[in-house]
């Protein structure tokens, strides 16, 4: 076993109780799982499976995985789903999971599922680390490169980022981030608060529910200055308007915890359990995303499981005031128009976009889109026909839809659906920038290689696709998510190896915005997925 499927074992355990002294049983076969092979089911699952269907696998953006549900569909009908996804959104497995780990994933799923312990306050606490005193930090960068222009680079397998010097095209330095980060940000500019030298520290949170602190004015061997554990599962992070607080929403436990942005102390725990949208009590009501609000001072916070968007005042943590917005379910990813005064964010499993007024702290309305949108960072961008729009990819759906995003400027298309393009294949991100004239898609979630390795441009003025892109040819690879550098003139895509995180064969393919043409590769990755440079990120650039 090496060393990332050791960590990953023990990350298991600690996320699951483990059912001591007996051996599941199939009600359906007979059949029995060894303990030792329930442990890596449980820990194959959590890897892979548990974000999207759940720790106790009521379903969500994947469908409910209880007994009740699988044994129905039998081992051979599971296997086949496992092995080569769904029309409905999910992605194939047969290029990451062996066909032993298919037949013992069938089997596990249909088990009762463990429960997994809660994480207290004191808990978080206890797993606090400083490696670099706040009152260590330099006064100015210990290195002379254009840091605004870096690149975060989550090596998602590996439990890494790399920082990535956009205008030399070179690695910085990997830094150790914990198993499977989800994102990385940084305090932003505000509309009434500031927060001195934004985008200097970045915050990750991974799947395991750590954070990590990083100091890009470092020198390499002390960029990781920090961290901590929120949960033991999570995958969203923002930080305050003033730099001072950051919020983490965590998968398991279900709960947020705002915790000091500069010495990493964990200060207040909430949990999301509570009354779903139809009056239901859920248990397991995770975060999915969590985003600070540009111009007031608050944090939203997507209660996944309830359809719920929270807006929580961070001024007074002592008195929070925590505005419950119903919406629809199950909120996932979603960004902000360009005012910053909408949030605009996708309810999957209900096929809407939903738009929450963050001036009023309201729901101003839903759109019906695809099949189970997934907007990633969002893009937004202006179209000749319909004025600003927002625009989104889908996980179950080939296609690409956008919405007016104007309310002032053009009442008559705002939040109505401006253009539905066709593309390829399903997909998880879409990206743009104000001085590219094209958005890029990407097309993850199809089962074919070719497809899933390709990007495709379209064109903001007309709507059509100009080009697709063939990321990587490599066996077993897929491109995913897209990023612009500070100035807009180049894009830079992952070419993710999605099976064998072991060596460091992934890589970043470089285009240049314009002509559409690759400048570069950046290789040396270790399964490289999401990208996020600092000045884009700090100034809403979408």
């Amino acid at each position: 076993m090496n060393k990332l499927s050791f960590k990953m074992a023990l990350l298991s355990m600690a996320f699951s109780m483990t059912i001591v002294g007996a051996l599941p049983v199939l009600a359906s076969s007979g059949a029995v799982l060894s303990e030792v092979d329930f442990e890596k089911a449980k820990t194959l699952y959590f890897q892979r499976c548990a974000g999207c269907h759940g720790a106790l696998r009521k379903g969500a953006t994947g469908k409910n995985l209880e007994p009740k549900s699988t044994k129905k569909k039998g081992q051979r009908r599971l296997e086949k789903i496992i092995a080569f996804g769904t029309e409905g959104g999910m992605n194939n497995f047969d290029d990451i999971f062996t066909r032993d780990e298919i037949t013992l994933l069938a089997k596990y799923i249909q088990l009762d599922p463990p429960v997994p312990p809660e994480m207290s306050l004191e808990t978080m606490q206890k797993r606090t680390r400083v490696f670099v005193e706040p009152k260590d930090y330099p006064t100015q960068p210990q290195h002379d490169r254009n840091w605004e222009n870096f690149f975060i680079i989550i090596e998602r397998d590996a439990g890494k980022v790399a920082i990535v010097d956009g205008d030399k095209h070179e690695i910085v330095k990997h830094i150790n981030t914990g198993y499977a980060v989800h994102v990385a940000k940084s305090a932003e500019r505000h509309a009434t608060e500031s927060v001195k030298n934004p985008g200097r520290f970045w915050y990750t949170i991974g799947r395991d529910g750590r954070v990590k602190k990083i100091d890009l004015w470092q020198t390499p061997e002390r960029m990781l200055v920090a961290e901590t554990q929120i949960a033991y599962d999570a995958r969203d992070i923002s930080v305050s308007g003033d730099g001072k607080y950051l919020i983490a929403g965590g998968y398991w436990p279900p709960h947020f915890v705002i915790i000091d942005a500069e010495t990493m102390n964990p200060l207040k725990v909430v949990s999301t359990r509570g009354a779903n949208i139809d009056g239901f009590f859920i248990n397991e009501s995770r975060v999915a995303t969590v985003d600070t609000t540009p111009n007031a001072s608050t944090f939203l916070v997507a209660a996944k499981e309830l359809g719920q968007v929270w807006q929580v005042d961070y001024r007074d943590l002592d008195n929070l005031r925590v505005d419950k917005i119903n919406a629809a379910r199950y909120l996932h990813d979603g960004f902000f128009d360009p005012t910053g005064r909408y949030f605009q964010v996708a309810a999957n499993a209900s096929n809407k976009m939903v738009i929450i007024d963050t001036e009023t702290r309201k729901l101003t309305t839903m759109i019906d889109v695809a099949k189970k949108p997934h907007p990633g960072p969002g893009a937004n961008w202006v179209d000749p026909e319909c004025g600003p729009v927002g625009g989104t990819v889908h996980l179950g759906s080939a296609k690409v839809i956008t919405w007016g995003n104007d309310p002032v400027g053009h009442p008559k298309q705002a939040w109505k659906i401006c253009k539905t393009i066709k593309v390829d294949g399903a997909g998880s991100f879409i990206r743009t920038h104000p001085k590219s004239d094209f958005v890029w898609a990407d097309q993850l979630m199809h089962p074919e290689q070719v497809v899933k390795q390709s990007v495709q441009v379209i064109s903001k003025k007309t709507g059509r696709i100009v080009k697709t892109i063939r990321v990587t040819k490599n066996p077993g690879f897929a491109a995913v998510h897209i990023e612009f550098n500070k100035d807009g003139t180049e894009v830079w895509v992952s070419a993710w190896n999605r099976k064998d995180y072991s060596n460091d064969s992934g890589y970043v393919v470089i285009y240049d915005a314009k002509t559409l043409r690759e400048k570069a590769r950046i290789k040396g990755l270790r399964t490289p997925t999401g990208k996020f440079n600092v000045y884009n990120r700090i100034n809403h650039v979408t």
